[in-house]
């Protein structure tokens, strides 16, 4: 009950974001529109704690922001060492262990990883990911730990 009345809620958010109009019409159609498509969910069977992580709201943000944080950091890195020329690029790929539970945790882990500049999660199997790096010294902070450890605390 408490994914539907998520997605419901996500939907009416997004809706009422995306449509700026607050008619009485238009809000009917577009409450007509969220309770067909939470419906179609239902009958597709998709609303479950996977689609609709609810345990992550209120800790999403922080790792947001300390994401960013990260992928401005290896941007900035990324182009110190392009300038710097090839000499300075160490092109490495490895294996390193995820810690997560979940395969939702797993995920998250490996699109952090692509999502910092410079690195590339290749393929995720079990709970190993291989990961391709421009600079060594990004897989030795991969295998530091600390985006592991916050996409674990992300996941309990």
């Amino acid at each position: 009950m408490i994914h539907t009345l998520y997605l419901s809620l996500t939907l009416a958010a997004f809706w009422l974001l995306n449509s700026g109009h607050y008619s009485p019409l238009i809000l009917s159609l577009g409450a007509i529109s969220i309770a067909f498509v939470v419906y179609l969910a239902h009958k597709m069977d998709v609303v479950d704690h996977e689609a609709q992580p609810v345990h992550l709201t209120l800790k999403l943000p922080g790792y947001y922001f300390w994401l960013t944080q990260q992928i401005i950091l290896a941007n900035i890195s990324v182009v110190k060492h392009i300038w710097l020329g090839n000499k300075t690029i160490t092109p490495t790929m490895t294996t390193v262990k995820s810690s997560q539970k979940t395969d939702m945790g797993k995920v998250i882990y490996a699109n952090s990883i692509t999502l910092t500049p410079g690195t590339i999660a290749v393929d995720l199997i079990g709970d190993q990911i291989i990961v391709h790096s421009l600079l060594s010294e990004n897989i030795e902070a991969l295998k530091a730990g600390e985006m592991d450890r916050r996409v674990r605390q992300l996941e309990h």
